[in-house]
């Protein structure tokens, strides 16, 4: 049998997934607590070891620890470019930090700098368009003696220029095709390698996650960019349209794949292009260091009353105040499931309609046929009340979206979205069949 692990170093957990490549089944699964304060490879090594394999077998790693990739988008201006640009950040499983449009000023700088970004995405201007503001913005960094990677994705005709002021300033710098090529033409996928190659370059060992450079020649992907590349096979194994929602510590992603029609060139066409495969980050929404955001979302949603607002803000502060609290009861465990749903459901309304201040033109997610749900909230529940907690979701008929009309909901209960992603490039058919057979019924 031909064996692969499979390993997400997580903030809090390290979990693996032994699978056989031949055919894609799911051998073993373990997880133990992420050693953040050791050396991440103590934790990974011994998850590993309680799946049962070792190093004799091919290791495909994605890691979050110490905060994931902080990516910072700096673009020509705010409806367009700066939307592509933060877009692509997000499919390349970026948190995105700051976002900044047009010419920088000494402060935009500042504000750029004290957003601790792992990584600048530059972008500007389509291909033969105006490159006075991305050549501008270049100087400015270079001139700030910027040493923070930056990732050019913007107007091609301006790529040596750009390149050449960053690099003779010592800056870092990557060049990558334009995310947005032209008006309504949205291209991320070269974006989200260069963000990939500079995250593991440059990001991974400057975390400070190991000692030696033995954890960073593991790591393959942030972890969000393996769950989306996850998802798109999972996509193309249905042949339909789908959802996954991920509630974590933090924050609650929400990953959709539409299939391209005649929505593309309908009278909502946006000219920051059609985005068929998409992620959001909703970084007030998350099950401990953000849960007061969860309470204060859904009370604005008016998805609770306030006496019950009130219950739920005293049990959000307690889990704010220790990441690492575990429910020992009965009703524990319930105020933790109220606050997976409400956070479920506000991810999921701002996911469809454009995002929390109608950033863009919302998601179509009339014809999805699969929802999945991930995190550890709704893997450690029994499965009807995970279930029922994406039942609610797909229920939410007062949203302001159109709810799915024929959708089954599952859980990701063995972490193999992350799985499947992180061997999608090398063992697609191994990728295919693994999530297939977890999420896929005759």
């Amino acid at each position: 049998m031909s064996l692969a692990v499979c390993a997400d170093v997580g903030s809090t957990f390290t979990k693996v997934a032994v699978v056989d490549l031949a055919g894609g089944g799911l051998v073993a699964v373990a997880a133990v607590p992420t050693s953040v304060g050791t050396d991440v490879l103590h934790g990974l090594d011994a998850a590993v070891a309680a799946a049962g394999a070792g190093r004799d077998v091919p290791w495909y790693v994605c890691s979050s620890a110490g905060g994931g990739l902080r990516l910072a988008v700096v673009g020509y201006e705010p409806l367009v470019t700066a939307r592509a640009g933060r877009r692509a950040g997000l499919s390349a499983g970026a948190d995105v930090v700051h976002v900044a449009a047009g010419r920088l000023a000494g402060a935009d700088v500042a504000a750029v700098r004290a957003a601790r970004p792992d990584v600048v995405l530059l972008v500007g201007g389509t291909d033969g368009g105006d490159a006075e503001v991305v050549v501008h913005n270049a100087t400015r960094l270079a001139r700030a003696r910027w040493r923070t990677p930056v990732v050019f994705a913007g107007n091609a005709d301006a790529r040596d220029e750009v390149c050449g002021l960053l690099g003779a300033a010592g800056v870092p710098v990557t060049a990558a095709d334009n995310v947005l090529p032209a008006l309504g033409v949205l291209a991320p996928a070269p974006a989200r390698a260069a963000v990939r190659e500079v995250f593991l370059r440059h990001v991974i060992g400057g975390k400070r996650l190991s000692r030696g450079g033995r954890f960073a020649r593991l790591v393959r992907a942030a972890t969000p960019d393996a769950v989306l590349a996850g998802v798109e096979v999972l996509a193309d194994v249905v042949g339909g349209d789908l959802v996954v929602v991920d509630v974590g510590g933090a924050t609650t992603d929400v990953y959709s794949v539409l299939t391209p029609d005649e929505r593309a060139g309908g009278p909502g066409r946006e000219v920051a292009g059609a985005w068929w495969r998409a992620r959001t980050v909703e970084g007030d929404l998350g099950m401990r260091w953000s849960a007061p955001g969860v309470v204060r979302a859904a009370g604005a949603e008016r998805l609770v009353d306030p006496v019950e607002g009130e219950v739920l803000a005293a049990a959000a502060r307690v889990r704010a105040a220790d990441p690492g609290f575990v429910p020992v009861d009965g009703a524990q465990v319930a105020v933790d499931r109220r606050l997976a749903g409400l956070a479920a459901t506000v991810a999921v309304r701002r996911h469809a309609r454009g995002g929390s201040g109608g950033e863009w033109a919302g998601r179509d997610l009339r014809d999805v046929r699969l929802v999945v749900g991930s995190g550890g909230v709704l893997r450690h529940a029994q499965e009807s009340a995970a279930v029922g907690v994406l039942g609610g979701v797909l229920a939410d008929h007062a949203g302001g979206w159109a709810v799915p009309r024929a959708a089954r909901a599952v859980v990701d209960v063995d972490y193999v979205l992350a799985a499947g992603g992180l061997l999608a490039a090398e063992h697609p058919g191994a990728a295919r069949a693994l999530l297939g057979g977890r999420f896929v019924t005759e």
